[in-house]
């Protein structure tokens, strides 16, 4: 059985509308199979099996004023009636379902070699065969028609630990069932609350209703189940089963419903005409003055303007990861051409500092809150992070200040000064060595040193760590780096917003 045999399948539910008449039942299958094949779902047919010898009490027999009793009774075929039918769908090339309502014939699905097994919602709950049908090795549907929350939460579990593959249909046993009652709402709460288990949606609407499996397609559901049934001068068709007719309608409105959705579980594709159309809205990138070979176009160099022309650097291209450098001189008001310019990107190097920096945090148990400033200084540029450099989360900065520091395991950050700030190094996590005015010594988690203003200082650690700074206000021009070369530098900080849920989601 593959693997997928709940996507996109199609059951026509037969239930006793072969009428007990062998002949009509293979009409039925033969007038589905013209319908069925010019649509790319896969379709199974439906039957329903009964011991009726056991089933009905024997002091019930025969009685002509109890439903179920005489439908049951009237329509009854011998297990070589069945089997004929079952031969006419499987030469059809239909999969075989099969609901058994009692352990009698759960054997006979499986003597018959049915692909799937399904659930009525009249048999939801009843322990003794679902005991019977866990012991197959048949694929599940089970109908959910009348059942409370706590017993659908029951019987999933019941079917997961028993590592039964299981589709669970949104069902109201209504029959018909009118429109205002459909309740198809109960496909996205099945979806959201028994995560990978398929949802499907069987109907009992009015046969020539066709927008409820539109609005079921759009909300997920993979397996559609409709009674069927053929009228004849002998045969009536009751009021809930669709003829060959609304079946087709049934499914072509099902085809169109996901034609209309597209694809599912990844990005759409773009097609060029639509990428084309979206490029002549665009702003393209022009110079705001003459810039020379050799230089580093900065976003104060440029203004962005339309129409853009083929090849051009775009709006949409500038941002804090990418650095352009003109490969030739380019005058004002010119266009910035591709072709012009030499171009890093620095994204992915950034992403991997962002995830190195959560594993230091997750690993040190510091919880932080969300949407704080997060400062990554990498004062040789950005790939020599890993020696120089540090990260850096703003948590407060009013008359006084609070950050934390945080260095990979043989990052260095440099010799400097401050002259109006005062800070403390409280160490949160792992050690590090800080050296002051000359003087190195190492420090670990618990340890707190001072470093009074215009103090020259520098920290490393081998092995990573995390330390909180308490200081006066921080000003962004009161580091003094011993180095001037860093502060020459434009580009040597990136600034992100930190989120708390890369902590516990990652960051793509």
């Amino acid at each position: 059985m593959e693997t997928n045999i709940f996507d996109k399948l199609f059951i026509f539910e037969m239930a006793n509308n072969h009428m007990g008449d062998v002949g009509h039942g293979l009409k039925i299958i033969e007038e589905l199979s013209k319908v069925s094949k010019t649509f790319p779902f896969k379709f199974a047919v439906k039957f329903q099996y009964r011991d009726l010898d056991s089933f009905i009490h024997p002091d019930f027999k025969g009685r002509q004023d109890i439903k179920y009793v005489k439908r049951f009774s009237e329509t009854r075929l011998s297990e070589d009636e069945f089997l004929q039918m079952k031969k006419k769908l499987d030469e059809s090339g239909f999969i075989s379902v099969c609901t058994p309502f009692d352990e009698a014939s759960v054997d006979l699905v499986v003597k018959h070699n049915y692909s799937i097994v399904k659930v009525a919602s009249c048999s939801f709950t009843d322990w003794p065969l679902l005991e019977k049908i866990a012991g197959t090795d048949k694929p599940l549907i089970a109908s959910t028609a009348g059942a409370g929350l706590e017993d659908i939460d029951k019987v999933v579990t019941f079917f997961e630990h028993r590592n039964k593959k299981l589709c669970l249909m949104h069902c109201v046993g209504s029959y018909p069932t009118p429109d205002a009652q459909l309740e198809l709402n109960q496909i996205d709460f099945f979806r959201q609350r028994y995560g990978q288990i398929p949802v499907g949606f069987s109907t009992h609407e009015f046969p020539d209703n066709t927008n409820a499996v539109k609005m079921a397609v759009a909300k997920g559901a993979c397996v559609f189940e409709r009674h069927v049934g053929l009228e004849t001068a002998k045969y009536p068709l009751n009021a809930y089963s669709s003829s060959p007719q609304q079946i087709q309608d049934w499914l072509g409105a099902a085809k169109e419903a996901y034609e209309m959705c597209g694809v599912s579980g990844e990005r759409r594709p773009v097609s060029e005409k639509e990428a084309s159309d979206l490029r002549g809205l665009k702003r393209g990138a022009f110079c705001n003055r003459k810039i020379l070979k050799g230089e580093k176009i900065l976003k104060e160099d440029v203004f962005f303007a339309i129409p853009n022309t083929n090849g051009q650097i775009l709006a949409n291209d500038f941002s804090k990861y990418i650095t352009f450098i003109a490969g030739q001189d380019i005058d004002e008001l010119k266009p910035l051409l591709s072709e012009q310019l030499s171009m890093v990107n620095n994204r992915r190097k950034v992403l991997e500092i962002i995830k190195s920096v959560c594993s230091l945090l997750k690993a040190s148990g510091i919880y932080l809150p969300d949407k704080l400033e997060l400062e990554i200084s990498h004062h040789y540029g950005i790939d020599n992070f890993s020696r120089h450099g540090c990260c850096i989360i703003s948590c407060v900065n009013r008359e006084y200040c609070k950050k934390i520091i945080l260095l990979l395991p043989g990052q260095e950050n440099p010799c400097h000064t401050h002259k109006i700030k005062e800070e403390t190094f409280h160490i949160l996590y792992g050690s590090m060595n800080i050296n002051i005015d000359g003087e190195d010594k190492e420090y670990s988690a618990g340890d707190i040193v001072t470093v009074e203003r215009n103090k020259k200082h520098s920290f490393s650690s081998k092995t990573g760590a995390v330390m909180e700074e308490i200081s006066t206000t921080h000003y962004k021009n009161d580091s003094y780096y011993e180095d001037e070369t860093i502060v020459e530098t434009a580009d040597r900080k990136t600034y992100m917003t930190f989120r708390s849920d890369w902590l516990s989601k990652g960051i793509a």
